[in-house]
C-alpha cells in the first residue's frame, strides 16, 4: 500500500484529497503547521520559517503532494503580501527537497499544486497550453518561481508533475461559497465588462486528476487542470443564477470599484483568458464534469 504526504493537507483541496485517496486504499499523513492530536489522519509538524521538518515524514512516504501556500485572493497584495504569497509556496518546497536530498530519500513522484496563473491575468482569444512561456506580472512570475522550486526534484531522479489548476468549484467552501453570495441576494452582475474568460474545474475532477498523476508514471511536467469548457464571467454568473433560480438583470460591477476595493488583485476577477485541457484528455483522463452546467448541478441540486 503506497504512503502519500500531502502539504497543505488541512486546505479546502487537501481535505477532499485526503478523502479521496483513503476511498482508493493509499495510507494518507499531512505536514501542519500545529500539532494536531485528535485528528485521525496522521500528521507531522513543520515550521517553514525555523526550516524544520519532523523527520518521520520524509521517511514514511513513497509519494509527496505539495499544496501548501497562503490564500492568494484573502488580502490585499501590498509588497509584504507578495512575499508572503512567494515564501509561503518556495520556501515550503525548498524544505521539503532539502530533507529528501539529504536523505537520499527514493520518491517515487512528487504531485505539486500550480495556477493557471502561470499564463497571467490577461484576457484574450489566445488558448494558452502548457507549451507557452510564463507571463512577466506578478501572478504569472509566482507560478514561474514555484514551478522552478518544484522542478529541482527532477534534478534528484524523482518523477515530477505540476497540476495547473483553475478556479475550483467545491460543495464545501472555497470560490464558490464566495461567489454566489450576492446572487442568492438576487444581485446577479458580471463583473467589469464580463468578457474575460474564468477557467474553472469541480474538485471532484481535480482530485481524481492528482490521484491519476501519482498512479501514471508517465505523467511528468505540467498540466493544466481546467474543464474542457471555456466560459466568460458574464456567461459563468448566468448559468449560476439560473441554477440558484434568481434573476440575471443587474448591470455589471464596474471594474473601477474592485480596483478600489482589491487593488492590484481586482486583475484575478477583472482578467481572465482561455486555458486548454487537451494535455490532460490526452493523457486518458475523462472530465466527470466538463460543462458548467454538470458541475452546478452536482454542486447545487445533490
Amino acid at each position: 500500500m503506497s504512503r502519500v504526504l500531502i502539504s497543505g493537507g488541512n486546505g479546502l483541496i487537501g481535505q477532499q484529497l485526503c478523502n479521496s485517496l483513503q476511498a482508493k486504499g493509499y495510507e494518507v499523513a499531512i505536514l501542519s503547521r500545529k500539532p494536531r492530536p485528535k485528528t485521525i489522519i496522521p500528521t507531522y509538524c513543520w515550521d517553514i520559517d525555523r526550516n524544520e521538518i519532523d523527520r518521520e515524514a520524509i521517511n514514511n512516504c513513497d509519494f509527496i503532494i505539495h499544496l501548501a501556500g497562503v490564500n492568494i485572493g484573502e488580502k490585499r497584495w501590498t509588497k509584504r503580501r507578495k512575499k508572503e504569497i512567494l515564501d509561503s509556496r518556495v520556501r515550503s518546497i525548498d524544505l521539503i527537497f532539502n530533507n529528501i536530498n539529504q536523505k537520499n530519500k527514493k520518491l517515487k513522484a512528487i504531485i505539486s499544486a500550480s495556477a493557471v496563473g502561470y499564463y497571467g491575468a490577461l484576457t484574450s482569444e489566445k488558448i494558452f497550453s502548457e507549451t507557452d512561456s510564463a507571463s512577466s506580472d506578478f501572478l504569472g512570475e509566482t507560478c514561474e518561481e514555484w514551478e522552478h522550486a518544484v522542478d529541482r526534484f527532477t534534478g534528484i531522479g524523482v518523477r515530477t508533475v505540476k497540476i495547473r489548476t483553475g478556479v475550483v468549484l467545491s460543495k464545501t467552501g472555497g470560490a464558490l461559497s464566495k461567489l454566489i453570495i450576492p446572487i442568492q441576494l438576487g444581485f446577479a452582475s458580471a463583473i467589469g465588462h464580463g468578457r474575460q474568460f474564468m477557467p474553472w474545474i469541480h474538485m471532484n475532477d481535480l482530485c481524481a486528476i492528482y490521484i491519476l498523476a501519482m498512479k501514471n508514471q508517465t505523467w511528468t511536467g505540467a498540466y493544466n487542470a481546467v474543464a474542457p469548457e471555456h466560459i466568460t464571467n458574464k456567461a459563468f454568473t448566468r448559468k449560476m443564477a439560473q441554477a440558484l433560480h434568481k434573476p440575471f438583470w443587474f448591470p455589471n460591477i464596474p471594474a473601477f470599484i474592485l480596483k478600489l476595493i482589491f487593488g492590484e488583485m481586482s486583475v484575478m476577477l477583472l482578467k481572465g483568458s482561455r486555458i486548454s485541457s487537451e494535455k490532460i484528455k490526452a493523457e486518458g483522463y475523462i472530465f466527470q464534469f466538463p460543462d458548467l452546467e454538470s458541475a452546478l448541478e452536482d454542486l447545487f441540486n445533490k
